[in-house]
């Protein structure tokens, strides 16, 4: 998209920025893969509607269906500087690295062991998915939905099905929490 010499002004500007730095602006454009942002103190882009872009996965820690389901064109946005790239000429953004993360929140009040409840989100072939607090959902593999051998999880639960769970494993570093049937309640409910 050209180099130091054919954007001067917001070739500087980007090679200023620090991962980490805290950047505000406001958001001119919402796609499919991300979203645009006019940052104060940057200039204008060439080509984009802003110099900042946020993809679709740093938008927020919570599922969501479209980027506008969590911003929307107009609104200010404070984000975290993650890096330039150099190839689009622009700053990589994140909006949910100003967040706290409630996987770490979550994790800080359970325990591998630790009975709860929830609520069966989706049937994959290899098990189910239960939400067990806002935003966190645990995965129990087929072999742990029941202690006897079941071909598909639609053979033990559906979707919707609240369920007793236990805790088998808490991953911090890959935000993940796998869960079991067997040892919680023998039925669900």
């Amino acid at each position: 998209m050209g180099g130091p010499s054919e954007h001067p002004e917001l070739w500087s500007f980007l090679e200023s920025l620090h991962r980490g730095h805290l950047l505000s602006g406001t958001v001119t454009a919402i796609e499919r893969f991300g979203v645009f942002v006019a940052l104060d103190d940057g200039p204008d882009h060439p080509i984009f509607p802003g110099v900042g872009f946020i993809s679709v996965a740093e938008l927020s820690w919570s599922r969501f269906e479209s980027a506008s389901d969590v911003v929307q064109v107009g609104q200010r946005v404070s984000c975290e500087f993650l890096q330039f790239d150099t190839s689009n000429l622009e700053a990589r953004l994140s909006l949910r690295a100003t967040q706290p993360d409630p996987f770490q929140a979550f994790a800080d009040r359970i325990a591998v062991g630790q009975q709860l409840h929830g609520r069966v989100t989706k049937l994959v072939p290899f098990g189910v998915f239960v939400q067990v607090a806002d935003g966190i959902e645990g995965l129990v593999h087929l072999q742990e939905l029941t202690s006897t051998p079941v071909v598909a999880p639609s053979d033990v639960v559906q979707a919707g099905d609240e369920v007793t769970i236990v805790v088998t494993a808490i991953d911090r570093q890959r935000r993940r929490l796998s869960l079991s049937r067997r040892q919680g309640s023998p039925n669900h409910q």
